[in-house]
C-alpha cells in the first residue's frame, strides 16, 4: 500500500513584482502546487528535481486522493503516484538517499497558476488572456522553488518524454546548480513530424464549438475538441502492437459524438474511449499551453545560447554528468532526436551515456517496464 502524501504548495511574485514570461506576458503572482519525497540532508546537496510528461502531474509517487481546489480533474486513476515503480526506498531514485522535488507546470490545472485559475483583476478564470509559457519560463520559476528550500545545486534533474525538454532547459540555464542530468525518451529540437502532430491537435481543441477562444470555464467544455487531441496523441505514446493487445474485442457504438458513421472495430473504439477517459481529468486550455511549449521547443533558444556548442559548454565547464535514454519502438519521440542531443554533448566533451531500451510499449516504455531503467539511474545518481 503506497504512503499518502499530500500537495504542497509555494507561492511566488506579486502585483508590485510580477513573474515576467519571455513572450511579454506578466502574472502578478503565481502558485506552484508541489510534492516532495525523502528528506534534505544537512548540507542540502541530496536535491533531486523531476519534470513531468505533458499530460502528467507533480504527484509521482504515493497516494494522494485529494488536491485542494482541483476538483473533479483528480479522478481516482491519479491517485496514485505516475512513477511510483521508480521512486522510494530501494528503487531507482532511492528517497533512502535522496530528497525528491516534482512540480506541476505553471499553466497546469493540478494546482499550480493556470488559465482556469482567477485573474485577481478580474475576478474571473484567466482563460484566453493567460500567457504562453516557455520552457524556459518552467525553469526560472522552479528555481525560485529550489531557493524557497535553500537548494544550491542539485544532485540530479530527471525529465521523461516533455519532462525531459524541461530538464534539459534547466542543466543549461542553471548549469552551475546541477550535477547529474537523466533525460528519457526526449530531444533536443522539436522535429517537423512532432509540429505537425502537435498542430492537429490544437485545430481540433481551437474548432470545437465550445472552445470560444479558450473562455469556456462558465459553460460547456470543449470536451471533443480535447478528445480528438487526445486520440492524436495517444497513437504515438503506445506502439501499435500494444494497442493491439489492450483493446477489447467487442466495440462500443457511441450514442453522443457520431451521427452517419458507425465504429467500425475494437481499435476505432479503444481510441475513442481513451480520448473520452482523458477528458475528465484534464483541461484544454493547459493542454494548449504545453504543446505549445513542446511545439516551439529548440535548447538552444530556451539556453539563450548563439549555437549547441555554446549551450553545452556550460555543461562541461560545470562537470555535468548526462544519461540519456533513447526507446527503440518510441514513435513519439524517436531515437534519432536522442541521438542528435547526444552528439551535441560528445562534441563539447560533456560526460554522457547514451543507453537503448528496447522494449515493445513504445514512448511510454519509461511508466511500464521500470525493470529496464533501474540500474542505469541508480548507477548514474550514484556515480
Amino acid at each position: 500500500m503506497p504512503a499518502t502524501t499530500c500537495t504542497q504548495f509555494f507561492q511566488t511574485g506579486s502585483a508590485a513584482d510580477p513573474i515576467r514570461l519571455r513572450d511579454g506576458g506578466l502574472l502578478p503572482g503565481i502558485t506552484l502546487a508541489y510534492e516532495t519525497w525523502g528528506e534534505l540532508n544537512a548540507d542540502r546537496s541530496n536535491g533531486i528535481f523531476l519534470f513531468h510528461a505533458l499530460s502528467g502531474s507533480h504527484h509521482a509517487c504515493g497516494l494522494n486522493p485529494e488536491i485542494p481546489s482541483v476538483g473533479d480533474l483528480w479522478q481516482p486513476e491519479m491517485h496514485d503516484g505516475w512513477w511510483e515503480s521508480m521512486i522510494g526506498p530501494g528503487k531507482a531514485i532511492d528517497t533512502d538517499h535522496y530528497f525528491v522535488i516534482c512540480a506541476n507546470y505553471l499553466g497546469g490545472c493540478y494546482g499550480s497558476t493556470g488559465p482556469a485559475s482567477l485573474d485577481p483583476k478580474t475576478g474571473k478564470p484567466w482563460g484566453s488572456t493567460f500567457p504562453a509559457v516557455s520552457a524556459a519560463d518552467q525553469v526560472e520559476v522552479f528555481s525560485k522553488l529550489l531557493d524557497h528550500f535553500q537548494i544550491e545545486t542539485l544532485h540530479a534533474v530527471v525529465g521523461p518524454s516533455v519532462g525531459g525538454l524541461v530538464a534539459l532547459t534547466f542543466a543549461t540555464r542553471f548549469a552551475a546548480r546541477v550535477h547529474h542530468v537523466i533525460v528519457i525518451a526526449s530531444g533536443f529540437k522539436t522535429t517537423v513530424l512532432n509540429r505537425l502532430i502537435l498542430f492537429e491537435q490544437i485545430l481540433a481543441i481551437e474548432n470545437d464549438p465550445h472552445f470560444h477562444g479558450g473562455d469556456y470555464y462558465e459553460a460547456d467544455a470543449p470536451l471533443y475538441g480535447l478528445v480528438l487531441a487526445r486520440m492524436i496523441s495517444h497513437k504515438t505514446f503506445v506502439h501499435l502492437d500494444s494497442i493491439e493487445k489492450r483493446a477489447r474485442q467487442d466495440v462500443v457504438q457511441p450514442d453522443d459524438v457520431l451521427a452517419w458513421y458507425r465504429v467500425r472495430d475494437q481499435f476505432q473504439s479503444y481510441m475513442l474511449h481513451q480520448g473520452k477517459k482523458f477528458v475528465r481529468r484534464f483541461d484544454a486550455n493547459t493542454y494548449l499551453r504545453i504543446i505549445d511549449l513542446w511545439s516551439r521547443f529548440d535548447a538552444t533558444q530556451e539556453g539563450d545560447a548563439e549555437a549547441p556548442a555554446d549551450l553545452f559548454e556550460r555543461a562541461k565547464a560545470a562537470g555535468q554528468r548526462w544519461l540519456v535514454f533513447s526507446i527503440d519502438s518510441d514513435f513519439c519521440f524517436y531515437p534519432e532526436e536522442q541521438a542528435e542531443l547526444v552528439k551535441h554533448l560528445e562534441d563539447a566533451k560533456v560526460d554522457v551515456m547514451h543507453i537503448t531500451v528496447h522494449s515493445d510499449k513504445g514512448h511510454d516504455s519509461f511508466l511500464l517496464e521500470p525493470d529496464l531503467y533501474t540500474p542505469h539511474i541508480s548507477w548514474m545518481l550514484r556515480k
